[in-house]
């Protein structure tokens, strides 16, 4: 059977955890779409393993697999393997043949034009990686894929075609000189050739390239479980985000059938659990109707004093700020400080719709203990009218004023004692928390994560 994890809010939710957490009773994880700018964290017997694109079953000696929808930068990818391997860990990595490469120039160009949008208060909140401009160059068929880099003359002519356009958009669209501006090596066909070359090599010396759809078929054929990775989350998804600050591939659940190769009915008819941290965190610009704080060159309109438009911080600035640091609210990759926010329950019910989940996991719950209140953003008012869902774009969701729910807080616990005895020794007020999610979504919990560890985690009920 398959079991798919998708993030239903803006990312940074949780997703290596609970994927960790199931990892036992599975043989090969997926990652469907996305590339190293994914950044998750996995604790395993104490140690803590950064990772941004190897999949997170690779810590339990899974089968990784990064599907047709990934965009894989190599270097990144073989630089993960060596640490992992150094720290005593022999992944089994597999790539798709059908994956699109990330090259230096996607990363420069992706940088550049950050900086053209961030003047115009349309940055994405990028990781500067060159994941959009390599899912650019995959729909204008002018990409470069695993697949060639295993045959030396396909390279070479791909990137003979693709190279002189670069290198006009930087030299006549951005007026930079190459060499001078920007990184020389970055446009240059023969020494992109040489190492991409090698970097075909490694991957054939090391089979790691596959026919991703056949490949997960036959494991599935076989009876192995299949798990499904997604990266960042619902409300970044290119289709049904918060469009222009989106990512720019589907993480949503209908992502895993596209981006691995394996049809729709497989990933519906397996389990679709969403995962949700305990209250609502992002990095990046544009509206967020629960949020607490502020954020300097993030929030809108806020300023390095902690003002946003020109008025005194209010009182939810402290709020934010402990929330920040309780839940070490700071990107993997970026280490840049997300903003945070009450959970948004309209958010949450378009990411039900949209995924068709089957369970639920709520993590960072212990994050809010020790609070008086806990809020949450129940529904939307706008234009006079009560919202239960997001409005399609993103501009009316800029409009919405959230309708504050709130609750009884809980106080802090020994979580990895209460983990170990079970959901029903969470303190009530948790409870009564995560049931009135588990009721507005129509959904079952579970898992609830109550700390880092992979021990720290009360498992509900398990997907397989």
């Amino acid at each position: 059977m398959t079991v798919t994890i998708v993030g239903s809010q803006l990312g940074d939710e949780g997703k290596g955890g609970i994927v960790d957490v199931y990892g036992d009773a599975v043989d090969v994880v997926v990652r469907y779409q996305g590339g190293d700018n994914a950044g998750h964290t996995v604790v395993y017997e104490g140690d803590e393993y950064k990772l941004s694109l190897v999949p997170s079953g690779a810590v339990r000696g899974k089968v990784g697999v990064l599907g047709n929808g990934c965009v894989v930068n190599p270097a990144t990818l073989f630089e993960e393997l060596d640490a992992l391997a150094d720290r005593g860990l022999s992944p089994d990595v597999r790539i798709a043949e059908r994956a699109h490469a990330i090259l230096p120039y996607h990363r420069v160009l992706d940088g550049l034009e950050e900086d053209v949008k961030s003047d115009d208060d349309l940055a994405a909140g990028t990781t500067g990686r060159g994941i959009g401009p390599t899912y650019e160059d995959k729909a204008g068929r002018r990409g470069i894929r695993i697949g060639d880099l295993l045959a030396p003359a396909t390279l070479r002519d791909r990137l003979e075609y693709v190279v002189p356009q670069k290198r006009a958009l930087v030299e006549d669209v951005y007026d930079l000189e190459i060499g001078e501006d920007v990184d020389g090596t970055a446009f240059d066909a023969d020494d992109l050739f040489e190492t991409y070359r090698a970097f075909g090599e490694r991957i054939a010396a090391e089979d790691m390239a596959v026919n991703c759809g056949a490949f997960l078929n036959r494991r599935l054929e076989a009876g192995d479980e299949v798990m499904f990775e997604g990266a960042q989350g619902t409300s970044i998804d290119i289709d049904h985000g918060i469009y222009p600050y989106v990512t720019s591939s589907n993480p949503t659940a209908g992502g895993a059938a596209v981006g691995s190769g394996v049809g729709p009915t497989v990933v519906g008819g397996g389990e679709v659990i969403g995962i949700i941290k305990s209250y609502l965190s992002r990095v990046g610009t544009g509206p967020l109707p629960t949020e607490l704080g502020s954020v300097a060159g993030q929030t809108p309109g806020a300023e390095d004093d902690g003002t946003v438009d020109g008025d005194a911080a209010d009182e939810d600035t402290d709020l934010a700020t402990y929330i920040r640091d309780e839940g070490g609210e700071y990107g993997t990759v970026t280490g840049r400080p997300r903003r945070v926010g009450w959970l948004d329950m309209p958010m949450l019910r378009h990411a039900t719709n949209t995924n068709g989940f089957t369970g639920l996991a709520v993590n960072h719950l212990d994050v809010l203990a020790g609070l008086e209140t806990v809020a949450v953003g129940h529904a939307y008012r706008l234009d006079g009218e009560t919202l239960l869902t997001m409005p399609p774009t993103t501009e009316r969701w800029g409009d919405c004023e959230a309708e504050l729910r709130r609750f009884d807080g809980w106080p802090e616990a020994e979580w990895g004692a209460i983990a170990e005895a079970g959901y029903e020794a969470l303190p009530e007020n948790a409870r009564a928390y995560l049931e009135y999610i588990s009721a507005e979504l129509d959904t079952p919990i579970y898992a609830v994560g109550v700390g880092p560890g992979r021990e720290e985690t009360i498992v509900v009920e398990s997907p397989f």
